[in-house]
């Protein structure tokens, strides 16, 4: 065997020594219940053979507690580039097989270099995270190496899209860089993150919880909105990212990717002329009027089941992706209440750096009443909805269908807050609130002196409500740019973004605004 041979078999030995991961039994272990080892979950997700690893013989350099004589390469995270969908991405996936997936100071570095990577080239960074915390062996190497990797987290916010997949443990510092990207993907049954652990929160304060009750993907997706999608397991979540890949440009200065599509932009969508109840006080569906207007029916719906009294996520008009935020009368009829201000801010703001257009759909009677809200901050959370709207300088198209009243008509991309088209239905009721609440303060004298109470309040409430429960007086001010037939919505869309497709808006110079947190 000549030298250049035996050089090509000792790299095929590395090779498939690293590939082994933790080892045979490590990994058979880790596959029960469905679950995807590293390297098979970076298969799933990116094109075939478009994979390219980096440092994939990088070890660690702990000497502490036996860890001299315990190196296995890779160092339990597996990074590099690939493509989803031909669009270049940046990847790096922990391996729970190779000491828990622990971050140690090699780890950290290895993660720091595809982040950095990411940014100074324009595309996404993906994290797959499985991993059981610090390694405990490095101490504040670890620590170190968590919070370098927080830093290039904000320091990427809103140059390219960051995108967290859960797919096993996450405690304590780790949950942090996740919580700082754009979307955080968990699969139910196998993926948790909590910041201090049921072992702990009993001894502290002898509350019993289960992992899954306390930072489970259901628990997340549902209760504290940390999780934006919850997959059925590890194939499932893999899937999702690469379609949402699919509405998202690589970076703050490339324009979101258009397709082509067979959906007629100037399409008359009639059955929306009857869609809307007869009755304003009956529920109706918004994600169904939704999907009557976007391109083929298709939705890509974010947050799902965590704040559902709004609705935010994306779709596609006349093949250009827009950012959907939606009141959905069938929750709380539709009320913005905490939740889902936070939510929709949240999307609103990364649509915004991404250049991506919003589409707003209203129906809402206002912010939701009780001490609840109000002693927990409804003032200033619902602040953060209107401040992400007033920010926002992509173009915004915005359509009332049935009530937008009080402070929430200002808040929901009104033309004060730099609506660029604003449209109404004819059933659209704007006005500081509803008409029977208004006569009640109005003509609080008048009904105290009527003989026949009833009767006056509902002849008041009648003639309330042909003033200003209707769009006119707002078109007439110019509030409103039209009223339309809701079988145009559609057409109007569509004509609205490309009218806007040049659009350029600046804010002042400034460092940064100060967000209401």
């Amino acid at each position: 065997m000549d030298l250049n041979q035996e050089k090509m078999n000792l790299l095929e030995q590395r090779n498939q020594k690293a590939f082994q991961g933790g080892g045979e039994e490590r990994v058979k272990k880790h596959k029960q219940g469905s679950r995807l080892t590293a390297r098979e979950r970076l298969q799933t997700l990116l094109d075939p053979g478009s994979f390219v690893e980096l440092d994939r013989f990088v070890t660690h350099r702990c000497q502490n507690f036996g860890m001299a004589d315990k190196t296995i390469d890779g160092d339990g995270v597996i990074t590099g580039w690939g493509r989803i969908n031909g669009k270049f991405v940046y990847v790096y996936s922990q391996d729970f097989t190779v000491f828990g997936g622990s971050m140690s100071r090699t780890q950290a570095n290895k993660i720091l270099k595809i982040q950095e990577l990411a940014m100074k080239n324009g595309a996404p960074i993906i994290g797959i995270n499985d991993s059981g915390g610090a390694r405990i062996q490095e101490g504040v190497e670890a620590l170190g190496g968590y919070a370098d990797i927080f830093l290039n987290n904000v320091m990427a916010s809103g140059v390219v899209p960051q995108i967290s997949a859960i797919m096993g443990p996450s405690a304590g510092g780790a949950v942090y860089s996740p919580s700082i990207t754009d979307f955080v993907f968990m699969v139910k049954d196998t993926s948790y993150m909590f910041v201090t652990g049921p072992d702990v929160i009993k001894t502290v304060t002898h509350e019993e919880v289960t992992k899954e009750e306390l930072g489970g993907a259901g628990t997340h997706a549902t209760k504290s909105g940390v999780a934006h999608f919850a997959a059925e397991d590890d194939k499932h979540c893999l899937l999702m990212i690469r379609e949402l890949l699919n509405f998202l440009p690589g970076n703050n200065m490339d324009d979101p990717p258009k397709v082509q599509t067979k959906d007629d932009p100037l399409r008359l969508v009639e059955e929306l002329n009857t869609f809307l109840p007869d009755n304003a006080k009956k529920p109706y569906d918004m994600k169904e009027l939704v999907k009557k207007v976007v391109d083929e029916s298709y939705f890509l719906e974010i947050h799902q089941n965590y704040a559902p009294n709004v609705v935010v996520g994306f779709a596609r008009f006349n093949g250009r992706p827009v950012g959907i935020v939606a009141n959905q009368p069938q929750v709380l009829a539709g009320c913005l209440n905490i939740d889902a201000s936070k939510k929709a801010a949240r999307f609103i703001r990364f649509c915004d750096a991404f250049n991506i257009p919003i589409v707003t759909f209203v129906d809402v009677p206002g912010f939701l009443p009780g001490t609840d809200q109000e002693w927990n901050g409804i003032i200033t959370h619902g602040a953060k909805l209107l401040y992400a709207y007033a920010e926002a300088t992509v173009p915004k198209v915005t359509v009332i269908t049935r009530k937008d009243y009080g402070g929430a008509y200002c808040v929901m991309s009104s033309k004060h807050l730099r609506g660029d088209v604003n449209l109404a239905y004819p059933s659209a009721e704007i006005a500081v609130m509803g008409a029977e609440g208004a006569v009640n303060i109005i003509f609080r004298e008048a009904l105290n002196k009527a003989s026949d109470t009833d009767a006056e309040r509902s002849k008041l409430t009648k003639e309330y409500e042909d003033k200003f429960n209707n769009p006119y007086i707002a078109a007439e001010l110019g509030y409103i740019d039209e009223v339309i037939e809701p079988s145009l919505t559609r057409r109007r869309i569509c004509e609205s973004l490309e009218m806007l497709e040049n659009k350029r808006d600046t804010n002042p110079s400034k460092k940064h605004g100060n967000i209401p947190l």
